[in-house]
C-alpha cells in the first residue's frame, strides 16, 4: 500500500514542558454523534492531546496518517480538524478518560471501568462499528485474554448495545514498534472495507 501522505494547513503548535505537565489527569471531550459508521476508541489521551485539546495530537502518532491511508478520509486531517470526523461517519472516544504520559500508567481497574463506560456510550450512540485501538487494553477492559487484531464477537458488548460490531486495530502510537505505518494503514483499510455500507 502506498504511504504517500499529503498534509495541509499550518504546523502544529508545540505545547511547552509546563503545558504538558499541567495536562496530567486532564479530560479530553469525545468527538461523537449518534449513528456513526465507526467509533474509534483510543486507550487514553496523552499529555500532548490533553494540552492541545485534540485527540492523537502528539507528533509521531500514526493515527491521522493511517486513517487517511486506510481510506477513511480523502486527505490526512490534522488533529485540530478532529471536528470534521463526524462528517466522514467517524468519531473518537477513549477507554480511560484520564490523560497520562504513557498508557501503561493506567490501572487495570481504570481500563475495566472504562470498558463499562464504553458499553454505555455504544448503547447511547449506536455506531455501526466500535474500533478499539490497542489489543492489550481491549483484553483488559473486556476480559477477553486471547483477543487479536481484527473483528470480534459483538456479544461481548452485552445487552442494550444493539447491532454494533467490534474490531480491534493496532495502537497507532509511535511507541508501538510492532507496526510500521504501511502495516497500520493496511489494518485500517481492512476495517474500512468491512464498514462500507452494503
Amino acid at each position: 500500500m502506498a504511504s504517500t501522505v499529503h498534509r495541509s494547513g499550518p504546523p502544529r503548535v508545540r505545547p511547552s514542558r509546563e503545558d504538558l505537565l499541567a495536562a496530567a489527569g486532564r479530560l479530553l471531550p469525545d468527538v461523537i454523534a449518534p449513528g456513526l459508521d465507526v467509533l474509534l476508541c483510543g486507550i487514553n489521551p496523552g499529555l500532548w492531546s490533553a494540552a492541545t485539546g485534540h485527540h492523537f495530537a502528539r507528533p509521531g502518532n500514526r493515527f491521522w496518517p493511517a486513517l487517511h491511508l486506510g481510506g477513511f478520509t480523502p486527505r490526512q486531517l490534522r488533529p485540530d480538524e478532529q471536528d470534521l470526523l463526524p462528517g466522514h461517519g467517524l468519531g473518537i472516544t477513549n477507554l480511560a478518560a484520564r490523560a497520562t504520559a504513557r498508557a501503561d500508567e493506567l490501572t487495570r481497574e481504570e481500563l475495566t471501568a472504562g470498558g463499562a463506560i464504553l458499553r454505555a456510550k455504544v448503547a447511547r450512540y449506536a455506531p455501526r462499528w466500535l474500533a478499539v485501538l490497542g489489543v492489550t487494553a481491549f483484553r483488559t477492559a473486556f476480559g477477553v485474554q486471547h483477543a487479536k487484531v481484527g473483528p470480534q464477537d459483538a456479544a461481548l458488548l452485552g445487552p442494550g448495545t444493539g447491532a454494533t460490531r467490534v474490531w480491534i486495530l493496532p495502537n497507532p502510537s509511535g511507541l508501538n514498534a510492532h507496526y510500521q505505518l504501511d502495516q497500520l494503514a493496511e489494518a485500517f483499510a481492512r476495517l474500512r472495507e468491512a464498514a462500507r455500507p452494503a
